[in-house]
């Protein structure tokens, strides 16, 4: 699913795109995608393009009129940018037509769950907020209260829209890397320099990632967003090594999700096992990655 880093991404490249242009016409591919009834989408034709921000996971297109378009990509949704006007293939929701050009929301597979609402006026809008802080516009004692406000493993509480604005399975493993912490530990065991350490985590790793993927995107618009960069350090790197210390890369998986992180840098040199793996295996788990060598060793 695109993040934070993603979607500002987007919203940048589609800033140069469609900023200030009018909506020519908008014709949806798939009946399943508009979740909303009034005002009704014909509305949306005619109106200018006002502004573009992020709620969320969500893109937003303020149009003329205090009107919105609330687009919510979810897990394989995808803009692509056509300077003509294609025809719609299988993968294809809506089309978005701009006098410059054509913007295309695709999803791949046969899951359709992407989303596009509209919606009149700001309290409209804000219903679709789920509430989590943004993370640039809160100090410490914010990031603190946020965090600590429920216990729940350091995984759950970042990914969790409504505590935390933005922030995915992705992204979440790469700020617990940096942050050397684990992601099974429960945020009520935090002292609170590992606090610190987990909020400059998050801020540099949302800034760091975002800066990099604007520059790109205001260069060339972003054809290929993916939940996996070459320039990670953890996720999505299972048994590569780990750039800060060469430790293989170890991950959880749990439910349609996966935790990668270093055993070196995060636990302590312990191997972490989801609940499902744990009950299967028992006593035959191995607890630290010398006995999980020890063990491919021998088979």
């Amino acid at each position: 699913m695109p993040e934070l880093p993603d979607i500002t991404a987007y919203i940048e490249a589609l800033k140069i795109k469609i900023l200030g242009q009018p909506i020519e016409d908008i014709r949806l591919s798939s009946p399943f995608l508009l979740r909303s009834v009034d005002p009704p989408l014909s509305e949306a034709s005619g109106k200018k393009v006002t502004d573009l921000r992020r709620l969320g996971k969500r893109i937003v297109f303020g149009l003329e009129g205090d009107l919105f378009l609330i687009i919510h990509l979810m897990i394989a949704g995808r803009f692509h940018w056509k300077e003509n006007r294609p025809k719609p293939n299988r993968q294809t929701l809506a089309s978005f037509f701009f006098p410059s050009g054509t913007l295309l929301l695709t999803e791949a597979g046969s899951k359709k769950r992407a989303a596009l609402y509209f919606v009149r006026g700001e309290a409209a809008l804000a219903k679709h907020d789920p509430g989590g802080i943004e993370i640039f516009e809160t100090d410490l004692e914010g990031f603190k209260a946020q965090l600590t406000k429920e216990n729940h493993t350091l995984k759950r509480s970042l990914t969790d829209p409504h505590f935390f604005s933005g922030i995915g399975n992705a992204y979440s493993d790469e700020i617990l890397h940096a942050a050397r912490l684990s992601p099974l530990k429960l945020t009520s065991k935090l002292d609170d320099e590992e606090i610190k350490r987990l909020f400059e985590a998050t801020q540099e790793t949302l800034r760091l990632w975002s800066e990099r993927l604007c520059r790109e995107a205001t260069e060339n618009f972003p054809e290929k967003v993916t939940a996996f960069r070459k320039d990670m350090a953890v996720h999505g790197r299972y048994n590569l090594p780990c750039p800060r210390c060469a430790t293989p890369v170890q991950r959880i998986v749990y439910a349609a999700n996966e935790a990668n992180y270093c055993p070196t840098c995060q636990t302590g040199g312990r191997l972490l096992a989801d609940r499902a793996l744990s009950r299967l295996l028992k006593q035959d788990w191995p607890r630290t990655l010398e006995e999980l060598e020890q063990r491919r060793s021998e088979t």
